[in-house]
């Protein structure tokens, strides 16, 4: 797989090299927070850093499998590419769940013959309602309209409802 334009790349093509990659290494992960915002609604809303949850089988492989493609620790859970100015990744510990919510079971895409995760619209919705209700930020609340408008069709809001 070609790396992205690291001056230009977003959230999703960032996100596809990296868990491709990661997935090439036997590390599953998981996208989760802002950037499957940023994800589902093509670019309207700019998250800055990708939270990749790692199954912890092979999480002590990460920081040499990102290594391998350039990334570097810069303190705690962060890495950045030295080429790559506007966007950074996390990797906070699992398991994926939202607020009670566990477990998670994450949408799945195939990408060049390997499969990548991330949260599906409807529990990105729910993710951003829980930022809502706990931290009381507007800001959570307008992403989570923004997925439902643009996600149209996807999001389930009976299950929205009933979490």
């Amino acid at each position: 797989m070609q790396p992205p334009d690291w001056q230009r790349c977003t959230e999703a093509e960032l996100w596809r090299y990296v868990a491709w990659h990661l997935e090439g290494e036997g590390i599953r992960s998981v996208l989760v927070g802002g950037a499957v915002v940023a994800i589902y609604t093509e670019g309207l809303y700019r998250s800055g850093d990708l939270d990749m949850i790692a199954d912890d089988v092979n999480r002590h492989h990460l920081e040499a499998a990102l290594a391998a493609i350039g990334f570097v620790p810069t303190r705690s859970r962060y890495y950045k590419h030295p080429e790559c100015p506007h966007l950074f990744l996390e990797f906070p510990r699992g398991p994926v769940e939202i607020g009670e919510q566990y477990p998670v079971v994450p949408a799945e895409i195939e990408f060049d013959g390997r499969t990548l995760r991330l949260l599906s619209p409807t529990d990105c919705v729910k993710d951003r309602l829980a930022g809502y209700i706990h931290w009381k930020s507007r800001a959570s609340l307008d992403q989570a309209l923004l997925v439902c408008c643009q996600q149209r069709g996807r999001v389930d809001l009976v299950a929205v409802r009933d979490w």
